[in-house]
């Protein structure tokens, strides 16, 4: 007869951050995750599918926090009665202490990752058996990044016959506390400096990369697509207007495919070596006691920094910030992370105007004036000394594996290609409607007066209007009519406008999505007030000197 395969049972892996959850439930399943919304949850946790058993890695708690993802751990608990705890080797006192009240009642057991760093003796040997003795509850050390056969077996088989975690015990203290050597980003004066400059780093090269390739693609693909295009201006229509007008699926398609698509990769591929590095969180710690008067954290920075790759995978990160931040680290997002779609086409204009220096006082007014609406919109309560704004300890650095970076990049490509990629299309078809019926022409000439409030021409209000829904548009700026028209401190003053003048559209209907649609009306009506007052006061103030 045939045999019935076991029944699939669900168990909940849950520990802080940085404990090596991931790479844990990566190495007992040998693969990589699956994403997946659990129990109708928006925010995504990974599965991972062993011969019998469903791992749900949930994210990292950060304790005595109200992040939203700390929350969704905590709800995990409450509809999974099997839990995989994982507590680190180096703080296991402190893990223990935190992390076995919540797991009361509930079975499984516990593995101990970092057991690298811990000098094995007789003396660890014995606390281990007292603990499983006391308990009844197996606990398990391994070294997460290079699990054994030996550990693997061990944890599946343990899987099997999960035992229940006593409702009131408290393990015999070990007493050691081991603290990672500090580094550069630990000193007193250069460690913020530093940390800048790491986070900076990713970017400019990202950048720098992809365009230098791109440079190189687009005029390839454009005369790929030259049949393409003349055949469809053969018979014009609204049709032709959204394939191939100004605004059309394939006139723009290589501006996002070729020049922001290779930034974004690359972006996420630094940012994922940073992560599986352990690097995100010493620089979060290095740069933690310079943003309180911002009301944000160091973990808010690294954030606004992703926001630089692309805004909707960094607003949706925001849901690990502490709530008492979230909002403002949004706001400091939409203001002030210049994507790599918006960042590409700053860079162009001033490519097309012979001007490539302009990026370097752009970047410092951007930088200056987002430091100054973060503190004036920031809640008094989040900017108070009181306000310890949670972050965790240091973490240990590791050379990272290819695997593991490698998952941190998948991540924030799918929201990409899964919310940012969908929106742009729609935008483009309805951009392409507006222009074939004459709409945008007509809302330019409403806005044109408005223009020499800044200094600009009535040239500059086309672009002006297509940044706030796509930040591509103040590419506009670049066509050769409107520069002969323009000095140096326009182009910047232009460019600088178009950038922070709304989030794209794109990035406020993420913004809603994850916050409020009042709060994403709030945001812009702020920002855009905010962006008029720094946009005039660089052209008087750039005109008078």
């Amino acid at each position: 007869m045939p045999t019935t395969p076991p029944a699939q049972r669900s168990t909940v892996i849950v520990g802080k951050e940085s404990t090596g959850k991931s790479e844990l439930a990566a190495a007992l399943a040998g693969r990589s995750p699956v994403s997946t919304n659990i129990q109708g949850s928006t925010i995504a946790c990974e599965t991972y599918q062993t011969r019998n058993d469903t791992l749900i890695d949930t994210p990292g708690i950060l304790f005595r926090s109200d992040t939203a993802t700390t929350r969704t751990a905590l709800a995990q608990l409450q509809t999974h009665d099997r839990i995989l705890l994982v507590v680190k080797a180096t703080h296991i006192d402190d893990d223990l202490a935190d992390l076995l009240p919540l797991v009361a009642g509930k079975q499984g057991l516990v593995v101990i990752t970092f057991w690298d760093k811990i000098l094995p003796s007789d003396f660890i040997q014995q606390v281990l058996d007292r603990w499983e003795q006391a308990s009844q509850v197996r606990f398990i050390p391994v070294d997460a990044r290079h699990l054994s056969q030996g550990q693997h077996q061990q944890i599946l088989e343990a899987l099997q016959t999960p035992a229940p975690f006593p409702q009131q015990w408290h393990p015999i203290p070990v007493g050691w506390r081991i603290e990672p050597a500090p580094t550069s980003l630990e000193h007193p004066r250069w460690g913020g400096l530093l940390a800048i400059l790491l986070l900076l780093l990713p970017a400019i090269i990202a950048v720098w990369v992809a365009n230098r390739v791109a440079s190189m693609l687009d005029p390839l693909i454009h005369i790929g697509l030259a049949p393409l295009v003349n055949f469809l201006s053969q018979t014009p229509s609204l049709l032709e207007a959204i394939l191939i007008g100004r605004y059309g699926l394939v006139s723009m398609g290589p501006l996002l495919f070729v020049w922001a698509v290779p930034t974004v990769i690359l972006y996420a591929l630094f940012l994922g070596t940073y992560k599986a590095s352990g690097l995100v969180e010493r620089i979060s710690e290095a740069l933690h006691p310079l943003l309180r008067p911002f009301g944000l954290s160091g973990r808010d920075l690294v954030r606004v920094i992703m926001g630089f790759g692309c805004n909707v995978p960094a607003v949706i990160s925001t849901r690990a910030c502490s709530s008492c931040s979230r909002q403002t680290c949004v706001s400091a997002i939409a203001f002030g992370s210049a994507c790599s779609y918006q960042f590409g086409a700053t860079l162009g204009v001033f490519s097309a105007a012979k001007l490539p220096g302009l990026v370097v006082p752009y970047l410092v007014y951007l930088t200056l004036t987002t430091s100054i609406y973060t503190r004036l919109i920031a809640p008094k309560a989040t900017r108070s000394m009181h306000n310890t704004l949670i972050i965790e300890r240091r973490t240990f650095l590791e050379i990272p594996r290819w695997s593991a970076i490698w998952r941190e990049t998948q991540c924030t490509l799918s929201q990409f290609f899964a919310n940012a990629i969908p929106i742009f299309f729609a935008i483009a078809i309805v951009a392409s409607v507006l222009d074939w019926f004459g709409l945008i022409a007509a809302l330019a000439g409403w806005i044109n007066p408005l223009m020499g409030l800044f200094g600009l021409p009535p040239e500059a209000a086309l672009p002006v209007i297509f940044a706030s829904i796509r930040k591509d548009g103040l590419l506009l700026f670049a066509e050769p009519d409107t520069l002969a028209v323009l000095t140096p401190l326009q182009i910047l003053t232009g460019v600088y406008l178009t950038g922070v003048l709304l989030p794209c559209l794109v990035t406020a209907l993420t913004i809603a999505r994850e916050q409020s649609v009042r709060f994403a009306i709030v945001l812009m009506v702020r920002q855009a007030s905010a962006a008029i007052v720094f946009s005039m006061l660089l052209a008087w103030v750039g005109n008078w000197l």
